[in-house]
């Protein structure tokens, strides 16, 4: 084994005594990580190192170094000549990942499985010889399809002449009786054939057979299929004529758009601004992670509501009041002229501490919330001290939808925000009606 495979083992040593997902997102460094990379901590493996002999103490080419000193390990940091400590960023380990195994280890955690719906269409080609049309290139005829039409055809108006041509000699038989015990008889004949057929017949053949009981006892019937087998010609009509033509296939671009809404009034203090980036930031790792393309918009509100970029969104606070409409309203003009719904798919998550202007959870975000359309709606709430006498948002959602429209979760503590993930995500990933 070389000292690349050493290397390599330690390395591998290194990630697999990384942090847990699970801790990582609860108890983690998160401000580490950029969105389309998430940077785990790993537990420091220290890797070997080459150290001087004891007995190689002279020679061409002696140095400094005592005894015990690593080869190329500097003996003084990046600060300046007098020792001060330097500015630069120590060395640390992290296990990076991308959102789409961010993903796919968070499905694992949870045991769920979401599956991104495509809508934008962004090309159409040519599938398989699928679809039949009337018309096309004599290349295209589907010839085998014409000749099974032609042979049912022949099938079901196949009859045994010779067989019938004894019914009309049963004494007291003519063509109209004979024509009525052919028809019981699923014998396909028509009544023309079974005139002329009787007009070209002596008189002397009409009494061959008392009864049409003796003539089905002496005179055998020959089968559709023994008759094809006499006759093997199949006539073919123009109508049965089809061409195979290629399905039409749409290739549909998996685009998910998240709304995070975040109230910053007063009330929302850093502990609970810390609590809803631990719940918010993994959800958008996920759908990054699911979906082709990933755009985010972050509104911030106190009375009103105005979009923030992602640095401003979980630091923000206003000493202002609460009106969670306002930030549904800006959300609702943002989804209408960047995201329409037929092209994106759409996820509004908003957070805060369930305190609302009078009336506003009912007469206004509910509402809206049932004109938005999305693939999910979610509140979380976050309540560290206790539930406050005015937090009746969450419970006025609760009341307005039944759980598959709107998702109401809380977080309190850092050891619920797993949970508030698992009830979204699971949420999100159970089966909708297609829209």
């Amino acid at each position: 084994m070389g000292l690349r495979d050493d290397l390599d083992r330690y390395r591998k040593v290194g990630e697999e005594r990384r942090d847990d997902l699970a801790e990582f997102i609860q108890y983690g460094d998160l401000g580490q990580s950029r969105r389309d990379e998430i940077r785990i901590p790993i537990k420091i493996v220290e890797l070997p190192e080459f150290e001087y002999d004891r007995r190689d103490l002279g020679g061409v080419g002696q140095g400094d170094a005592d005894e015990g000193d690593a080869v190329g390990r500097p003996q003084q940091g990046d600060g300046d000549e007098d020792g001060e400590p330097g500015e630069g960023e120590g060395e640390h380990g992290y296990y990076e990942m991308d959102p789409e195994e961010f993903a796919e280890e968070l499905e694992q955690e949870f045991e769920l499985q979401l599956e991104p719906k495509g809508k934008a269409v962004v090309e159409e080609k040519e599938g398989d010889m699928t679809d039949v049309v009337r018309s096309g290139p004599r290349s295209t005829l589907d010839l085998e399809r014409m000749f099974k039409r032609g042979l049912r055809r022949k099938l079901a108006s196949q009859f045994d002449p010779e067989y019938v041509r004894e019914a009309l000699r049963v004494d007291g038989m003519d063509p109209e009786d004979v024509y009525g015990w052919a028809r019981r008889d699923s014998i396909n004949v028509s009544k023309r054939w079974l005139e002329e057929t009787y007009a070209e017949m002596d008189a002397e053949e009409w009494a061959r057979w008392s009864s049409l009981e003796e003539m089905e006892e002496n005179v055998d019937r020959r089968t559709p299929a023994q008759l094809v087998r006499a006759d093997s010609r199949v006539p073919f009509r123009s109508e049965d004529e089809r061409y195979r033509f290629p399905e039409v296939v749409e290739e549909h671009e998996s685009k998910v758009v998240v709304v995070n809404i975040r109230d910053v009034s007063g009330s929302m203090g850093s502990e609970k601004r810390e609590l809803v980036e631990r719940t918010f930031t993994p959800l958008d790792w996920y759908l990054q992670g699911k979906y082709e393309e990933a755009e985010f918009v972050y509104i911030a509100h106190d009375i009103d509501a105005w979009e923030v970029d992602r640095g401003e969104f979980f630091g923000i606070q206003s000493g202002g009041g609460t009106k969670i409409s306002s930030a549904y309203e800006l959300a609702a003009e943002i989804l209408e002229e960047r995201y329409p719904w037929s092209d994106w798919n759409r996820y509004v998550f908003t957070a805060g501490d369930g305190e609302n202007s009078s009336n506003d959870s009912k007469e206004r975000v509910v509402p809206l919330i049932e004109g938005m359309d999305a693939n999910l709606h979610a509140y979380v709430e976050t309540q560290p001290s206790g539930g406050s006498v005015n937090a009746t948002h969450s419970q006025e959602l609760t009341d307005a939808f039944d759980g598959d429209e709107v998702v109401v979760t809380q977080v309190n503590a850092r050891d619920e925000v797993m949970d508030a993930v698992y009830t979204v995500l699971k949420t999100a990933a159970e089966p909708t009606e297609e829209v």
